[in-house]
């Protein structure tokens, strides 16, 4: 279940009800939770809990879906789902990874987002978009000349910042997700101290073996 309290349908504040009934119907999502896309939607329950975030991330979602935008859509689900990937977000890879087939890509372009680098199925100016995100996500914010050189070539200047806002827009949704263990970031860290199952190696030095 997600670390911090959710609020439910008659709590929350005017816009986020108005959401709740888009997403839920009139169930209470805290009672009831579910939406159609098979997400739990704690999301929206917990960002609630601070009015002028919900309604200034939900800005934010108008915001790059704006026909005012100059980026192309593609390239736009493009560097949010590698970056849902990047982060180790699963609620933003999966649902990105929908978006890009509703926008054009095919499974097969889906499927190299992990591996994209040694994929063939990505036009030059996906790959520099790819390259570009992980130079925003992974290497945060440091990216060679050579490779902004190719970013330049092929989009604008607008185009490029508005691909950097909302790149780095979902890698800090991505990690803020897997952070306060929302929808499919509710899950338990993996690295962990392997038991002992003898309880008799506590203290011994493997590679005394290998000593001169």
């Amino acid at each position: 279940m997600p670390r911090l309290r959710e609020v439910g349908k008659d709590d929350a504040h005017p816009f986020a009800q108005t959401m709740y009934k888009f997403l839920f119907g009139d169930r209470d999502p805290v009672v009831e939770p579910g939406t159609a896309s098979g997400t739990p939607g704690n999301w929206w329950s917990v960002f609630a809990l601070v009015p002028d975030a919900f309604d200034h991330t939900t800005a934010g979602f108008q915001f790059y879906r704006s026909p005012d935008r100059k980026l192309d859509p593609k390239l736009r689900e493009l560097g949010q789902t590698r970056a849902g990937f990047a982060v180790g977000s699963k609620f933003v890879f999966s649902q990105h990874s929908k978006a890009m087939r509703d926008i054009g890509f095919t499974d097969e372009q889906v499927a190299a987002i992990p591996a994209w680098s040694v994929a063939e199925c990505f036009s030059p100016v996906e790959r520099a978009v790819l390259a570009y995100t992980d130079c925003l996500v992974l290497q945060h914010g440091r990216v060679p000349e050579t490779l902004f050189d190719q970013l330049k070539e092929h989009l604008s200047d607008e185009e490029i910042l508005e691909f950097t806002y909302v790149t780095c827009t979902y890698a800090m949704h991505a990690t803020m997700t897997k952070a306060l263990r929302l929808e499919y970031d509710d899950v338990d860290d993996r690295v962990v101290e392997a038991p002992d199952p003898d309880g008799n190696y506590a203290g011994l030095d493997v590679m005394s073996v290998v000593d001169d």
